[in-house]
Order: structure tokens, then C-alpha cells, then sequence
């Protein structure tokens, strides 16, 4: 009953910034974690960042320093801003929503570093 669309992915040079964004929609009431997975070609889906509604944050330890998730509760948002952006950050970023029903996944934004 919650549908998630990302937007903000795109193609940028070695050492720039994009910012992700997820919008969700419907029943996200019961909402808990909100979070940022990354999948390259032929590599496993892999968590990036992770937000929860006590504002616990977990970042994986390739974008520490360099990525920050946040959340707008009232409109239902997170972001991911992407700073020092490297060619191994290439992948299909995919927002995830966890709520105490279940879980939703986004269809995911490209992201493309060319170096």
C-alpha cells in the first residue's frame, strides 16, 4: 500500500555531487526505517544508508564522509546527498521503506560517475 519513486539520479563528472530523493505514498503511517540500497551490474544489492524514526543513522563505510541521508517526515521524503562522487558509486540506487506491515521498494535512479 506504499509506493516509493526516486528521482535525482543522473550523469555526473569524478568529484561532483547529486542529490537522490524518494517520495512515498499511501498507507506510510506505521513507517521505522527509510533507507538508500545501491546495485552495480553483476554485484549484489548493498545498503548505502539507513534512516530510522528515531533518527538512528547507519552508513555503510564506502560513503562515509561523503554521503548524508535525511527525512522529511510531515511530506514523507528522503534524500541521499552524494558529495565526492567516485566511478565505483556507478549503480541503480534503490529507496527502501520499512514499516511494521511490511516493506517497499522502489524501482531505483541511475546513477552514473564517468571519470
Amino acid at each position: 500500500q506504499v509506493q516509493l519513486v526516486e528521482s535525482g539520479g543522473g550523469l555526473v563528472q569524478a568529484g561532483g555531487s547529486l542529490r537522490l530523493s524518494c517520495a512515498a505514498s499511501g498507507r506510510t503511517f506505521s513507517t521505522y526505517a527509510m533507507s538508500w540500497f545501491r546495485q552495480a551490474p553483476g554485484k549484489q544489492r548493498e545498503l548505502v544508508a539507513l534512516t530510522t524514526i528515531n533518527d538512528r543513522l547507519t552508513y555503510a563505510d564506502f560513503v562515509k564522509g561523503r554521503f548524508t541521508i535525511s527525512r522529511d517526515n510531515p511530506k514523507n521524503m528522503v534524500y541521499l546527498q552524494m558529495n565526492s562522487l567516485k566511478p565505483e558509486d556507478t549503480a541503480v540506487y534503490y529507496c527502501h521503506w520499512r514499516t511494521y506491515e511490511s516493506e517497499y521498494w522502489g524501482q531505483g535512479t541511475q546513477v552514473t560517475v564517468s571519470s
